[in-house]
């Protein structure tokens, strides 16, 4: 008679056959929001949570797993790392239909677990290491990790001074993965004469040159202003998890700066990626650039 457990693999098989990655990421973020409005957000209240609370909402009370499904391996007031090592219907499913975990974790889980952090508080960032992941080692090395928004968004300010030192325009944009900045750089359209060499299309060229790889999924890019469409469908391609940006395209726009009047946020969802976007982060210093150039 076929169990519990079963019944999942065999749903996780048709699913895997029948759906595009996209379309299951899009049907897993859903419900996964779904459960925390319908569920559990009466029960957090407005205190800022840690990467412990984080791991127990997402284990124990949306997953039902115990500790001993995911030990933990160490953890700080920033920071939880563990071991999963439960079964694994997803796992199970891969199996049986030779599918790399690497590949399928990655395209369907990645987001759609930071979907649900977010609604904890965007600062709180899932990462998993797919040099450590099933069958391919004995366990799933995953944390959760809280980052500062402000400290990142002021590399991003930092380098917005240098390009307007060295005659540029004034933008900065940075691209982090988890603890690791990837990429740090500003426009340099005037200087290079090359008008796409924008700060955030600088910052991703250098961010997939370090990874050897064009998929950015996990990273957050910081612009110290809201992308325009040329950098928002970059992010589009370059699959980033999430756009986190200081002053917004309306405010730029009425110092006569924007050409093109189209936020971030409409480009991106009349895309098929899953983007998270975040705007006016220390928005008042970054206006404050944009009204000095």
């Amino acid at each position: 008679m076929e169990n519990d457990f079963d019944r999942k693999v065999n749903r996780h098989v048709e699913r895997l056959k029948k759906e595009k990655y996209q379309v299951i990421e899009s049907e897993v973020s859903k419900k996964r929001i779904s459960w925390f409005k319908q569920e559990y957000k009466a029960i957090s209240g407005n205190k800022p949570l840690s990467p412990r609370n984080a791991y127990e909402l997402l284990f124990f009370k949306y997953m039902g797993l115990s500790e001993k499904d995911v030990p933990v391996l160490w953890e700080t007031e920033k920071e939880i790392v563990w071991s999963s090592i439960n079964k694994c219907p997803t796992l199970e499913a891969c199996k049986k239909l030779k599918l790399d975990t690497r590949e399928v974790c990655r395209a369907v889980y990645e987001k759609s677990t930071q979907a649900l952090l977010s609604q904890l508080d965007p600062q709180l960032r899932f990462h998993r290491s797919y040099l450590e992941i099933r069958p391919y080692s004995p366990h799933c090395k995953e944390m959760i990790i809280r980052m500062d928004f402000e400290e990142i968004m002021k590399i991003a300010i930092e380098e917005a001074k240098i390009s307007k030192s060295e005659g540029n325009k004034g933008y900065g944009a940075v691209v982090v993965v988890g603890k690791q900045i990837l990429g740090k750089a500003h426009d340099t359209t005037i200087t290079e004469k090359d008008p796409s060499l924008h700060a955030e299309v600088n910052a991703v060229r250098q961010a997939v040159r370090m990874l050897g790889d064009t998929n950015l999924c996990g990273a957050i890019l910081f612009s110290t202003c809201e992308p325009c469409p040329m950098c928002s469908s970059l992010a589009v391609w370059a699959n980033v998890t999430t756009l986190v940006y200081g002053a917004s395209i309306k405010e730029t726009s009425r110092l006569g700066k924007s050409r093109i009047h189209i936020s971030a946020k409409e480009l991106i969802d009349k895309s098929p990626a899953m983007i998270e976007v975040i705007g006016n982060v220390l928005e008042n210093e970054c206006m404050k650039l944009m009204k000095e150039a």
